[in-house]
């Protein structure tokens, strides 16, 4: 079964970090990364760009509406993701618990919902 692992963090929090910091949680991710392909439950992810960079599509009585910035303000926002496969939901819980960011943010695992076409 495939699980999207989306990573929360606090971006205000995470630009406040020095350099050194901030490339010794890269090197983990690096590593964290490595494990999984290896593995064999990697499938994908990415990194996002801030959410400053971000447009919000809506839809409204046909007419399209656009604006600057995300969908919510939150305390942590979405800055990347995983998609895994997995035994289970236990399994894919295990692998989220691996992700660095879990400590200082949180890990969002949900199922996939696959499609037979």
């Amino acid at each position: 079964m495939q699980y999207l692992l989306m990573i929360y963090q606090n971006e205000v929090e995470y630009a406040k970090r020095d350099k050194n910091t901030e490339q010794a949680m890269l090197a983990e991710y690096q590593t964290f990364t490595q494990s999984i392909i290896a593995s064999g439950n990697y499938k994908g992810g990415d990194r996002l760009q801030p959410t400053t960079t971000a447009t919000t599509v809506r839809v409204r009585d046909g007419k399209m509406l656009t604006t600057d910035g995300p969908f919510a303000e939150t305390r942590e926002q979405l800055g990347g993701y995983y998609m895994i496969e997995a035994k289970n939901l236990d399994e894919a819980i295990g692998i989220a618990a691996r992700i660095p960011g879990a400590r200082i943010g949180s890990i969002e695992v949900r199922p996939i919902w696959q499609y037979d076409h």
